[in-house]
């Protein structure tokens, strides 16, 4: 088996491990908590996330949260939060505003995404991680599409990565192309960097 094959190999077990964790909820709420607490201190104004599919932990309610606390604070600039949105030509990614309630329209690949909003320059962007590494490496779908949009936005922005504990990956070696992550965050706490 090839080095791509095992790859699609560990996706396909461990999303599927995700989706039937019998827990999900309460490490979701876990990880929710976690998320609040690191960014009490960030000084972004701008975070680009994701729509969660596949059993992936759902960051919109903490960037709800964390958006209103600017409301809150009355701070000069308001929050904003943005989700993908694929660049077909290029195969990268663009940030959308969203915020709830605006309209949604699914993309190519189902998943729903901002409809007609401004496009955004996220500072801070949380990247869903099937599986995650030493080193700050994640495990994908396979894509590239966040390898590509990283390599290209500038000024980049801190990435962090998402992901429960069993999506830690002691043995994933990095290739050449990964674009290792400034952070990741689990329903236990900060896996990385390690303090």
């Amino acid at each position: 088996m090839d080095k791509s094959e095992e790859k699609r190999a560990m996706r396909q077990l461990l999303i599927q491990q995700r989706l039937d964790m019998p827990d999900r909820q309460q490490r979701s709420n876990l990880l929710q908590r976690v998320m609040r607490i690191w960014l009490v201190h960030r000084p972004d104004v701008v975070i680009g996330a994701y729509w969660p599919i596949k059993g992936e932990f759902d960051p919109l309610p903490a960037l709800h949260r964390w958006k209103e606390d600017g409301e809150l604070l009355d701070e000069p600039q308001p929050r904003r939060i943005g989700l993908p949105v694929v660049d077909k030509l290029h195969k990268t990614l663009k940030f959308h505003a969203w915020y709830p309630g605006c309209p949604m329209e699914e993309d190519a690949y189902g998943i729903p995404k901002p409809k007609d909003t401004e496009v955004i320059v996220p500072t801070l962007l949380f990247v869903p991680c099937v599986g995650y590494a030493p080193g700050g490496f994640r495990l994908g779908y396979g894509g590239g599409f966040y390898d590509r949009t990283l390599a290209e936005l500038q000024p980049r922005p801190f990435t962090v990565g998402l992901g429960f504990t069993n999506g830690f990956l002691s043995e994933l070696e990095p290739e050449p192309h990964d674009v290792p992550l400034d952070a990741i965050l689990n329903d236990n706490g900060v896996v990385w960097p390690v303090n």
